[in-house]
């Protein structure tokens, strides 16, 4: 995907994120989020788009420093919301990808925060879409990209966990997107590649997502192969 696709997307799921919060209603509980309504799904989202409006809009080199806003009232928050997302898609959308600003990951560019919030919007949205009873699949393509970061960016992160104890074949049944996964000396080795893993787990781009993300069981997806091996790798790479 490139920049452009980024930011429509950020704008079409930001949109239906707050609209999906005020139909499941800022009391309503977040089922995929335990211990948390839409208010605080609502706030975290609108956290997370300053934060990184702020990191890309003053090409911040460090997280330190920055001052997070003050939480409103629930009743305050959707107009809050609604009024971030239209700055951070602002600077976002004036930003040069290449520009070098401070990010958690090894790619330290504004190309790297465009990616994140599109892929982190998305996911939230599908969060409130759950809360409000009518959860629809994302996008086919952004959510094969979402694997994609997440094998790149996310499962390294849990990688000092038990092993997984073979390797793992990813393959998207709707759209282009396969990976495979093997455990190496310093963490795993991810290669866009189809070639036969221990297990492989297959299924839309959406389901696939979603079950990385700790949104929906193994069984949401096809697994073959060593089912152990599966849930292991499942299990490991269910960041919050």
């Amino acid at each position: 995907m490139n920049t452009a696709e980024y930011l429509a997307a950020l704008q079409r799921d930001g949109g239906a994120f707050i609209a999906s919060c005020e139909a499941a209603g800022l009391a309503a509980p977040v089922a995929s989020c335990p211990d948390w309504s839409v208010a605080d799904l609502c706030w975290h989202l609108a956290e997370v788009h300053r934060f990184w409006n702020n990191v890309v809009a003053d090409q911040r080199q460090t997280w330190e420093g920055y001052e997070p806003p003050a939480r409103p009232s629930d009743d305050e928050l959707p107009a809050f919301y609604r009024e971030g997302l239209a700055a951070t898609i602002a600077v976002l959308s004036a930003a040069d990808p290449m520009q070098p600003n401070w990010t958690w990951s090894s790619d330290h560019t504004a190309g790297f925060v465009i990616r994140r919030m599109a892929q982190e919007t998305a996911v939230h949205r599908w969060d409130a879409d759950d809360a409000a009873g009518a959860a629809v699949p994302i996008e086919a393509a952004l959510a094969s990209d979402g694997i994609d970061e997440f094998l790149e960016h996310f499962l390294q992160a849990g990688s000092g966990s038990a092993p997984v104890g073979g390797s793992v074949h990813l393959h998207c049944t709707d759209v282009s997107g396969e990976w495979t996964v093997r455990e190496g000396a310093d963490g795993f080795e991810v290669s866009r590649e189809h070639a036969k893993g221990d297990c492989a787990l297959r299924g839309p781009a959406s389901d696939l997502l979603l079950a990385l993300w700790r949104r929906a069981p193994i069984t949401s997806i096809d697994v073959v192969g060593d089912a152990d091996v599966a849930a292991r790798f499942v299990a490991l790479s269910t960041l919050d």
